[in-house]
């Protein structure tokens, strides 16, 4: 796996992952839509951790720096 996130990257996918969290035990969202935006907040969390996103390989994005 070739890194293909850049820093402000990272940064912004963790802040959405925590506010949604926040969201979640502020019981603003519930349901299904608070189970679909923890799930994604999940998946954010974890692409910023590898410093990989997945669904950028095919649409040839990289916000890293360049090699």
């Amino acid at each position: 796996m070739k890194k293909n996130m850049g820093l402000i990257d990272k940064v912004i996918r963790i802040l959405i992952a925590v506010v949604v969290i926040a969201l979640y035990f502020a019981n603003v969202i519930s349901g299904t839509i608070a189970i679909i935006l923890l799930v994604v907040a999940g998946v954010f969390i974890l692409t910023s951790l590898l410093g990989f996103c997945p669904l950028y390989m095919p649409l040839g994005l990289n916000t890293g720096k360049k090699e």
